[in-house]
């Protein structure tokens, strides 16, 4: 018994080799994305670019950014309409800073 070669006959795989590699390079950076999520990595926690310096000097640094990526972490608490993010280094090292606010709700219409 010989085996039909699909090549021979025209017949071209659904997925390519080419489609394989690019779904498994997104599959992997929505892996790292979740991971990093999950970890609570503070640029996946709503951090503007502007509350990225870490050093306190005024400017925002590409490495900066990669810090607020890699190795700064964000713990979000709620206490009644008090918000506070504390963001601290990945390693436990110590606390960068807590940004604290306070948001009112607005109230429920009432009920007739």
């Amino acid at each position: 018994m010989s085996r039909h070669d699909p090549t021979l006959s025209g017949i071209r795989s659904r997925f390519p080799l080419r489609r394989k590699i690019l779904l498994g390079i997104v599959v992997g950076l929505l892996a790292l994305v979740a991971w990093l999520h999950y970890t609570g990595s503070a640029a996946t926690h709503g951090i503007t670019t502007q509350d990225m310096d870490w050093n306190g000097d005024g400017t925002v640094t590409q490495g900066e950014i990669a810090q607020a990526v890699f190795t700064v972490v964000v713990e979000q608490k709620q206490d009644g309409n008090r918000q506070c993010n504390t963001f601290a280094w990945r390693n436990g090292s110590g606390t960068l800073r807590m940004d604290c606010k306070t948001v009112f709700q607005a109230d429920a219409p009432a009920a007739e």
